[in-house]
């Protein structure tokens, strides 16, 4: 089954990519990391091989790096549009569901435990769910799909949530349950935001810090 991502990022500028990343690695290292994660993010998702992918890119498309990425791996790019958060995911939707049925996964890029392998699952478990969502661990999620979208899980999902706020993932259960709805949780990752979080990144391979030097 054809399963379409959307991958949602922000340009890796220095002072304005991973700001919160900066006392530990310097403005210039986290957009490097920045960088990286975003390379990581789009190689699984081409890779996992499941349909069209589609990076969502933020201000726009001109960033070399997202460029690039559309030279070397063929995928659509598309500027985010405004409003929050929020807005951004639900046009990222109405958009894929725009160009055919088949179902939808939205991530972003500060997961790199978002592999092939979960996106494989994450796109199988919307065969019996209309809703799948991989949690982070900081109490929001790196990953959404959708089986279909209509007007009102798209409210019920996007409008009105506290994002940045460690209760996205609780918030986001209570919503669902008031449509009726249980979606699909598979395990967990890490996000990349913080300091603390780069141990996350360490335990995956040394490699990811190697050449960003240090604030």
């Amino acid at each position: 089954m054809t399963t379409r991502i959307a991958v949602m990022a922000k340009a890796p500028v220095a002072g304005l990519a991973k700001t919160r990343l900066a006392p530990a690695l310097g403005t210039a290292g986290a957009a490097a990391l920045a960088a990286r994660l975003l390379r990581h993010a789009v190689g699984q998702a081409v890779a996992a091989a499941l349909g069209p992918v589609t990076l969502w890119a933020a201000p726009d498309v001109d960033h070399p790096a997202f460029q690039q990425l559309h030279t070397s791996l063929g995928m659509k790019l598309v500027a985010q549009p405004g409003g929050d958060l929020g807005a951004r995911m639900a046009r990222a939707f109405e958009d894929a569901f725009a160009a055919g049925p088949e179902p939808v996964l939205l991530m972003g890029t500060d997961a790199p435990a978002l592999d092939t392998t979960l996106l494989r699952a994450a796109a199988a478990a919307l065969r019996e769910h209309a809703v799948v969502l991989v949690p982070a661990l900081d109490g929001g999620y790196a990953l959404v799909g959708l089986r279909e979208a209509g007007a009102r899980l798209l409210v019920a999902l996007f409008d009105d949530m506290r994002w940045g706020t460690p209760s996205v993932l609780a918030d986001t259960r209570t919503r669902l349950a008031a449509l009726g709805l249980r979606a699909a949780e598979l395990p967990p990752v890490a996000d990349i935001d913080e300091p603390a979080d780069l141990a996350h990144l360490r335990r995956l391979s040394p490699d990811w810090l190697a050449h960003l030097g240090t604030a």
